[in-house]
C-alpha cells in the first residue's frame, strides 16, 4: 500500500495502551516488539507480496529474506515463522512447493522454524512470512536514536524495484541481474550482528518505502536531519541504464509524492536521483547511524562477517526539511 493513503487509516485505527507494547512508542518501528520480561520482548513481523522473480524457489528466498529483515533491523533473533500463501488453482502445484522450499531455506539459515502457515486461492501468486523473534529491549535497536554526528552506513545496494520492473518487460533476464537477486536473498543477519556487537545510534531497514522513505523516518523519529550524498550511495549493476529507459515501477511515483515535500533542497534534484532514491526496495539492506568513534569497529565487524557497507552521508541537526541530498 502506498505510504500516503497506508497513514491515512493507521491515523484512524484504535490505539492500545499496554505499557508492555513497547513500539507503540517508536516512531516508524519496523516490528511490534512486546515486553515479557525486563531483559526479553516478543518482536513480530509479517511481509507477503507477488514475484518480483520467474524462479519460485529465489522468489521464496527472497520474501523470507524479506520478511525476516524486519527482525535484524532491531537486533532481534528470529524463532518461528508461519508461511502466508496465494496460490491460483490453475498453475501446478509443484510451484507452490518449490516456492515454499525457496522460503524454508532461508527461514533454516536464520536460525528458526516454520511452525505452520495458511494458504487462499488466488489469483495472483503471493507468498511471505509472518516471523516471530526475540530481544533484549534495554539493548535493541530502533528508529529513534541518531545524533548530530553519527555517519550513515547502508548495508545492500539500490535498484531492485528499477531491476523488477526490467525483469518484468522482458527487457532483462535474471542471469542479467544476478547480483541484484543474489542480493534480495542475503539475509540481514550478519549485518545485524555486527551493528549489536559494536552499538549504533538508529537502524532501520530499507524496503518498500524506498530509500528517500525510510531515512525521512528515521530523521523524524529521531528529530535529526539526514543527509545524504547521492554519488555515494550503491547501485546495483543496470539500474541506472534500467532507469534512464524509463522503467520505474508504481511505488516509486508513490513514494517520491509522499515523502520528496520533506527534502529540503527538493528543487535541486534531476529526475534520476529521484527515481533512484524514492525505487521501492525488496530484501534491501539496513540503514545505520553510527557514532563516529564506533565506526571502526563496526568496520571489523562487518568485514569479519563479509558484509559489505558503504558510508552514504550524516545525521545534522534539524533543518528546513528531515533529508537533504546533496
Amino acid at each position: 500500500m502506498a505510504p500516503g493513503p497506508l497513514a491515512q487509516v493507521l491515523c484512524q485505527l484504535p490505539q492500545f495502551d499496554d505499557p508492555d507494547l513497547l513500539s507503540r512508542s517508536i516512531p516508524f518501528a519496523d516490528a511490534g516488539i512486546y515486553r515479557i520480561a525486563d531483559d526479553l520482548a516478543l518482536v513480530q513481523s509479517v511481509d507477503f507480496f507477488t514475484p518480483v522473480v520467474n524462479d519460485p524457489t529465489a522468489y521464496g528466498r527472497i520474501a523470507a529474506a524479506n520478511a525476516l529483515s524486519d527482525i535484524y533491523a532491531v537486533g532481534g533473533r528470529p524463532v518461528t515463522a508461519l508461511n502466508l500463501a496465494s496460490f491460483p488453482r490453475q498453475l501446478e502445484r509443484e510451484i507452490l512447493i518449490r516456492i515454499l522450499e525457496g522460503g524454508a531455506e532461508k527461514v533454516r539459515e536464520a536460525g528458526a522454524v516454520i511452525a505452520g502457515g495458511h494458504t487462499v486461492d488466488d489469483e495472483e501468486p503471493k507468498y511471505g512470512l509472518a516471523v516471530t523473534g526475540l530481544v533484549d529491549p534495554r539493548h535493541m535497536v530502533t528508529t529513534v536514536g541518531a545524533r548530530h554526528g553519527d555517519l550513515l552506513v547502508l548495508t545492500k545496494p539500490l535498484g531492485t524495484g528499477i531491476l523488477a520492473s526490467a525483469l518484468k518487460k522482458g527487457v532483462v533476464s535474471e542471469n542479467e541481474i544476478r547480483e541484484a537477486i543474489e542480493g534480495m536473498t542475503r539475509l540481514n543477519r550478519a549485518a545485524s550482528r555486527a551493528m549489536m556487537q559494536v552499538g549504533v545510534s538508529a537502524c532501520t531497514d530499507v524496503t518498500g518505502f524506498g530509500l528517500l522513505g525510510h531515512a525521512a523516518e528515521m530523521a523524524e523519529a529521531s528529530h535529526v536531519c539526514l543527509a545524504l550524498e547521492f554519488d555515494k550511495l550503491p547501485l546495483y549493476p543496470g539500474t541506472r541504464e534500467m532507469a534512464a529507459e524509463g522503467l520505474i515501477p508504481g511505488g516509486s511515483r508513490k513514494n517520491r509524492q509522499y515523502y520528496l515535500p520533506r527534502v529540503a533542497n527538493r528543487e535541486e534534484l534531476n529526475a534520476e536521483q529521484l527515481d533512484i532514491l524514492a525505487d521501492p526496495q525488496t530484501s534491501g539492506g539496513l540503514l545505520m547511524a553510527v557514532a563516529p568513534d564506533r565506526l571502526r569497529g563496526l568496520k571489523t565487524a562487518m568485514e569479519k562477517r563479509q558484509v559489505n557497507f558503504w558510508i552514504i552521508g550524516c545525521v545534522e541537526k534539524p533543518q528546513t526539511g528531515l533529508l537533504r541530498i546533496d
